[in-house]
């Protein structure tokens, strides 16, 4: 999608609104685009030219504080290893600066004469980016990339591709020639963009450019460039270099982590301590504690001691940093996160003696829930104040940032920051636990675990590819209760989507998966006011939400891709899935943890030659 075009804006001489450098503004995007689809790294094209973002080294420069604040989600700190995040510039007429970009890709080709060259070479004036040569015809940015799995990336390379096996053994050097892209034919296939040179070699298509070896075949090598850090040297890389379209989602794939506010981090108060934790961490009684903040905040009687006694105390249970720790510990903390927020959505935080700054509400329906212990559901929580905080620790490239390794993540900056950029969410959701008796009644089948033990091979295989290291490759977390509390999050979202109003991509899910929690949350997942407004709150009401789980199961048993859907070996990415495809059980990819991945409605509904594999047969026989 390209952004909208940037706003004129009239200066006066010595205006002090003006951007500090002088730089020209070129487009605008939401503040909420600048994590999920726009962030560090990734290409934005805007009008007729393409850039790349950059960097966050020089950000605390060029970010204002007003325009950028800081936000605060403690325990997401703490395991990020960071002390705080800050929100994307939102900037307005009178901004003095916003985000960075830097010009990527560097080659560019003109319509009109058809020339194909590094921008440079057209000589454009400062601020422009045209052909001089052709009264100032605007260029074309190249449509093609190069990059790796290691998070490189850079200019397609022209010349190689077009002078293969057309040089003298031994020949070192550049022919001379002036390059040309032109365009054969009415199709848009890669067959007809043709190359030439004026040097007299034949001239080539861009037909087989996307092979997986297509460069390694040429002899190009990935030479480790970071275009989106300024300065930054090159680094040595062993990868293999693939040509990607500029726009393609696989040129930038953000690794988002997110927590929610939950008690007792969730009144406001550890934001006020923010500057304080150090100190505070290093006194030992009450006492101490009473007198620092009464220096440091002076007239204020709203921090009281035992309320910071209480989050230090939550903190050191918590603990989620210790120096040395591995790939894997990084998990093993992220995953003792999301316990936490399971044991609190499970007791809840009631309405009643909070105060308006609590940013977590958490009630059970006041209605009976017998009416859901057919369906193996325990008592649903209705989630009617909630706040996320999503924070871009780093993006991929090529590999998706569920199945690859920490090693395939390419970093914000150069140096290392003590902080990353973040969004907050504020929502309203459901919780939905089953009975974890029954659970592990129905997963001890046979059946059930041979089906799941074919998906977690082929996700373990995935893994296993992509790691940089085969000693901290992940293991997958496929399980038949991860699996099917997975597919369950999924048909229901799909089904509140059709019946209660709410798009698909205005919800999201949050799996509370592993030996000690069976549950999932959906909830809000956007920015904007859709579904705010106490709607998906509505829809965890026992009576509701029966005869949407009944609904949902029933549109599960069959889709328009059956007999080959329910019937099929493998399917999805690597064969991480069985039973599931766009017509019955993905979502938008915004909406789900994994990628659209790890799914099988069969485990929820059976199949033809075994109904009693699903966990709720019992509930389709009524």
């Amino acid at each position: 999608m390209t952004p909208p075009p940037a706003r004129s804006r009239r200066r006066t001489p010595g205006d002090s609104t003006a951007p500090s450098l002088a730089l020209p503004r070129h487009g605008s995007v939401r503040r909420s685009q600048m994590i999920t689809t726009y962030g560090v790294g990734s290409l934005i094209a805007v009008d007729n030219e393409s850039f790349i973002v950059s960097g966050i080294d020089d950000a605390y420069r060029s970010w204002s504080l007003d325009e950028a604040p800081i936000i605060h989600e403690h325990r997401l700190a703490r395991v990020l290893g960071v002390s705080h995040f800050r929100l994307p510039p939102a900037s307005e007429d009178t901004s003095k600066d916003g985000v960075r970009v830097r010009r990527f890709p560097l080659w560019h080709s003109c319509p009109k004469c058809q020339s194909l060259q590094h921008v440079r070479g057209f000589n454009p004036p400062a601020g422009k980016n045209v052909c001089t040569e052709c009264d100032d015809e605007p260029l074309v940015p190249s449509r093609f990339v190069m990059a790796c799995e290691n998070g490189h990336l850079d200019d397609f390379p022209y010349w190689k591709w077009l002078h293969r096996k057309n040089r003298d053994e031994g020949a070192t050097g550049r022919c001379g020639g002036q390059m040309r892209m032109c365009f054969a034919g009415r199709s848009a296939s890669l067959r007809s963009i043709l190359i030439s040179c004026t040097c007299g070699v034949s001239e080539v298509s861009m037909e087989g450019a996307f092979r997986r070896s297509a460069l390694t075949e040429l002899g190009v090598r990935c030479e480790g460039r970071r275009p989106w850090l300024k300065d930054a040297p090159v680094e040595s890389c062993t990868q293999a270099p693939r040509t990607l379209q500029r726009g393609s989602s696989a040129v930038w794939q953000p690794v988002l982590k997110s927590a929610l506010s939950i008690p007792p981090w969730s009144d406001g108060l550890a934001a006020k301590l923010t500057d304080h934790w150090e100190d505070l961490r290093s006194f030992s009684s009450r006492a101490e504690i009473e007198i620092y903040l009464k220096g440091a905040f002076r007239g204020d009687d709203s921090i009281s001691a035992d309320a910071v006694m209480e989050l230090l105390e939550a903190e050191q249970e918590e603990d989620p940093t210790r120096e040395g720790d591995s790939d894997a510990a990084v998990v093993s903390r992220y995953q003792a996160l999301r316990r936490q927020e399971y044991e609190r959505l499970s007791s809840g935080n009631a309405l009643r003696d909070k105060g308006r700054e609590e940013q977590f509400i958490c009630e059970p329906p006041v209605s009976d829930p017998a009416v859901l212990t057919p369906f193996g559901v325990s008592r649903p929580m209705l989630v009617k104040r909630l706040r996320e905080v999503r924070a871009l620790r780093g993006f991929t490239r090529i590999a998706d940032p569920e199945s690859s390794s920490e090693g395939h993540e390419a970093a914000l900056s150069l140096t290392p920051t003590d902080w990353l950029p973040a969004m907050e969410v504020h929502g309203e959701g459901v919780f939905v636990r089953l009975d974890e008796n029954r659970l592990d009644a129905w997963a001890e089948s046979v059946a059930v675990a041979a089906r799941v033990e074919r998906m977690r091979t082929n996700h373990d295989r995935i893994l296993r590819e992509r790691a940089t290291d085969p000693a901290e490759v992940p293991p997958s977390p496929a399980s038949p209760r991860m699996v099917l509390l997975h597919t369950l999050a999924h048909v229901l979202i799909n089904e509140w989507s059709l019946d209660a109003g709410y798009p698909a991509s205005a919800l999201r899910e949050r799996l509370y998966t592993d030996a000690t929690m069976a549950g999932f949350l959906v909830y809000t997942a956007t920015s904007d006011s859709a579904g705010s407004l106490g709607g998906v709150v509505a829809q965890g009401e026992p009576d509701r939400l029966a005869e949407a789980l009944r609904s949902a199961l029933r549109r599960a048993t069959w889709c328009s891709a059956d007999p080959l859907c329910i019937e099929t070996r493998a399917s999805g990415v690597g064969g991480a899935n069985l039973a599931a495809c766009h017509a019955c059980a993905m979502l938008p990819e915004t909406s789900c943890e994994h990628n659209n991945i790890l799914l099988d409605r069969a485990l929820l509904v059976g199949t033809t030659d075994d109904p009693r594999l699903g966990f709720f047969a019992n509930m389709l026989e009524h």
